[in-house]
């Protein structure tokens, strides 16, 4: 799978000449299929091969006929918005039979079609795994009947297949997210949103049933997003006796000050002894025992309705991407291959594989062995699942710790920040420490705006948006002298900093006031949370993904505005400083013609070609086009002057409209990711000062001078780890408040190439093979 290193470049418009591409979905449908078929369809024609769609799954695949048809650049186009998938999905039995097969390899034959891509769930990956197992005898069937010649069977003598996984389950193993995960958890978290206000006017107990038959993962997510009571999931039964444990849970909540009780099951939950646990079997005993008004919601197939949300956009996208390239290069020797996500990398891993550990889960789940049914599930479900144990299963310590830990937000108010706050005092409690908040950032800590804060006190904080202790951007600066007086006023012995670029600036300045101030000796620690996603250390910042479906929605909605009235051209300003990371991921997920930003220089020239392109675009039966341009990409270049630029030269062809949205993007509710990655920043960076204030406690007293006692805690590639300041602060260009490298910008390419742009994808950096079963013991 790995290039030589003396191989010839190769072409990427060359790779595909001569060859054809199917592609189909099958099985349940899911959001975001479409915009994988999409950039299969584009990527695939871009390559220089044919690409056929096959409409209703395996059954038209069997059928053939009209169901196998070309497919063109426009004939997806407006795909993006769609949810379910616009090619059909159906179940089949016929593709079961080995009959069933021989029609769609004879079908396959006679089109010349060599290369398939599957979009669906592991039956449907299964399948496609068999067909191609059996292609050479297939082959010799049809040749023997008489319905091929031997000249046709050896133009198509292998058949490759590469697979996508969507599912709104998650539950595929070897990837972290399957197409159309992100989606549901939209659906359900607007669902919970709603019950919430509903049962806090009344003191209610909501019971939520949500999809998942053998897969956890969206209940437990939403259980973590929601800051639930309790979840049941199929591979982590509750241990005997927790009807006693729930009853006694929710009296200690409402105890606590709490209005509301929320209990999230996965449709598949069982007790210890297999048997189901059902809404209504806890809804009898809620209201038996505890007398509380219990309302219980079955979710059902809203889940899978609805727009698919930027995420799955953009990871349909690229999963598309590598498929295309996966095909290409596969040869008669390399396995089935299905492209995956970890962490924020795409990945390849062998199908069959990855179907064993899916079955594996299965299997460890009958025998009883639940912890090895979640460690198989991947690091991710099992990182979720310890957040949750830490957060919902509550026995207030009574010992204390002495440790005293304050909390502040940094910046501009960003979606998330209030979950990281939450689920940071709220671990910090159950370690035994005496939290404090600080209101309006390091102003508020030079001033003494800082106030103790209880479990009580952050309820409800997860899905609220904005800042709920206030922000500033001021820096410490001149401040510092009252910071630490005020420091060492409150005995703080370690800081929770969360917020953007002025978080990582103003916690490099107390670091460097150390030398001058001791009381500023004390560990700290940095949360990236910013709409911007500048902060370095860090793939994503909380508060980014909930602006991307913003500026994501608002581009949906003038696309639609759009369609009634012919040839019009969009230009929209979206927001973070000179970090074009919102600019180009939201032109990703809403199908932007361009992306003006900052990182990547444009001229005068560059424009124009831009303006032909689109020119050239009316001419066809697409007839919009939508231009994101990043707040700061040029002071001259302004929205403006791009706007005065294009209508000029698009008189007589296409008119032009354009659209600020500024603070838009910093407001609304946090979406899940948000919500679950904050929560899980907060516990983490809790447990890191926890470890980091014992090992610089000396003779009664805290002294933390080492580089590695003030951190960024972020995510890289696959985990989350945590960066000194000391060495981050040579990555970064101050100047313009950003990390001198950014992971995102590999993307840039696709987004031109989706617009049907002539530019060189680099495919030098393949995603290599990689192995889903370890060496198990």
């Amino acid at each position: 799978m790995m290039q030589q290193p003396h191989a010839a470049p190769v072409d990427p418009t060359k790779m595909g000449v001569g060859r054809s591409i199917a592609v189909l979905t099958s099985g349940g449908d899911a959001q975001g299929m479409n915009a994988a078929v999409r950039a299969t369809v584009r990527v695939g024609l871009y390559t220089g091969a044919k690409v056929y769609f096959v409409h209703e799954g395996y059954q038209g695949l069997v059928d053939g006929g009209d169901n196998i048809r070309p497919a063109t650049w426009e004939s997806v186009s407006m795909m993006l918005q769609l949810g379910g998938t616009v090619i059909g999905s159906a179940r089949c039995q016929d593709f079961r039979t080995k009959e069933g097969r021989n029609k769609a390899a004879l079908n396959l034959v006679k089109l010349g079609i060599t290369n398939l891509c599957v979009i669906g769930g592991d039956g449907s990956l299964t399948g496609a795994n068999e067909f191609r197992s059996e292609w050479s005898e297939q082959l010799a069937a049809l040749v023997k009947a008489g319905k091929i010649t031997a000249e046709e069977a050896k133009r198509s003598s292998h058949l490759n297949i590469v697979g996508m996984v969507g599912s709104i389950d998650n539950d595929f193993c070897g990837t972290d997210m399957t197409i159309g995960t992100d989606s549901a958890l939209h659906r359900i978290m607007e669902v919970v949103d709603a019950i919430t206000t509903t049962a806090q006017s009344h003191q209610r107990t909501f019971i939520l049933e949500v999809m998942g038959r053998h897969c956890g993962y969206l209940a437990l997510v939403t259980a973590l997003a929601s800051g639930a009571d309790w979840v049941f999931i199929p591979e982590m039964p509750p241990d005997e006796g927790w009807e006693d444990h729930l009853c006694r849970r929710l009296k200690e909540t409402r105890g606590r000050g709490s209005r509301l009780n929320v209990i999230i099951v996965a449709e598949g939950a069982l007790d210890r002894h297999g048997k189901p646990i059902t809404c209504d079997h806890i809804k009898n005993l809620v209201s038996k025992r505890l007398g509380y008004d219990t309302r219980a919601t079955v979710l059902g197939h809203v889940q899978r309705g609805g727009t698919p949300s930027a995420f799955d956009r953009i990871l349909g996208s690229r999963m598309g991407v590598e498929a295309v390239m996966a095909l290409l290069e596969a040869t008669p020797e390399t396995p089935a291959c299905v492209v995956s996500l970890s962490g924020n990398m795409a990945v390849r891993l062998p199908l069959m594989e990855c179907v064993q550990v899916t079955k594996d889960v299965t299997k460890a789940m009958a025998e009883g062995r639940f912890d090895d049914a979640i460690k198989l599930r991947g690091r991710s479900f099992e990182n979720n699942w310890n957040t949750y144990k830490l957060l919902a299963h509550v026995h207030l310590p009574d010992v204390k710790s002495n440790i005293n830990i304050a909390i502040l937000n940094v910046g501009a108010p960003c979606s998330g920040m209030n979950a990281a706050v939450r689920s940071a005092v709220r671990i910090g409690i159950l370690q035994g420490h005496y939290m404090l908040v600080v209101h309006d950032g390091f102003e508020g800590l030079a001033h003494g705006l800082i106030e103790p804060i209880g479990w009580a006190g952050v309820g409800g904080w997860t899905g609220k948006g904005g800042s709920m202790l206030g922000t500033k951007r001021t820096l410490p600066g001149n401040m510092v002298e009252d910071i630490s007086l005020n420091i060492a006023k409150f005995n703080i012995h370690a800081l929770v900093i969360i917020g953007g670029f002025e978080a990582f600036a103003g916690g490099l300045e107390l670091v460097k006031a150390r030398e001058k101030y001791e009381e500023l000796c004390i560990p700290l620690v940095v949360i990236p949370a910013t709409v911007s996603n500048n902060v370095p250390g860090s793939d994503f910042s909380i508060g980014a993904d909930t602006a991307l479906n913003t500026i994501t929605t608002t581009c949906d909605r003038i696309k639609q505005s759009a369609a009634g009235t012919k040839r019009r051209v969009f230009i929209i300003e979206t927001m973070g400083g000179y970090c074009g990371y919102l600019a180009t991921m939201a032109g990703l997920s809403s199908g932007a013609d361009a992306a003006y930003i900052f990182e990547e220089p444009f001229n005068i020239h560059d424009l124009e070609v831009n303006v032909q392109h689109l020119v050239e675009k009316m001419k066809t039966t697409v007839k919009r086009g939508l231009i994101l341009r990043n707040e700061k990409c040029n002071p001259n270049y302004t929205t403006d002057f791009i706007y005065n630029l294009y209508s000029e030269e698009g008189k007589g062809i296409f008119d032009c409209r354009k659209n600020v949205l500024g603070h838009m993007q910093q407001g609304g509710t946090p979406t899940p990711f948000d919500r679950n990655f904050g929560t899980k920043m907060g516990a983490k960076a809790i447990l890191w000062l926890t470890e980091k204030v014992k090992e610089c406690y000396r003779h009664g007293r805290i002294f933390a001078n080492t580089p590695d006692s003030a951190c960024i805690l972020g995510m890289k590639k696959r985990a989350l780890v945590f960066q000194s300041f000391a060495e981050l602060k040579d990555q970064v260009d101050f100047e313009h408040r950003i990390p001198n490298s950014q992971w995102w910008m590999r993307l840039r390419p696709i987004l031109k190439i989706l617009a049907k742009y002539k530019v060189h994808l680099d495919t030098s950096e393949k995603a290599a093979m990689e192995h889903v079963i370890k060496k198990r013991a």
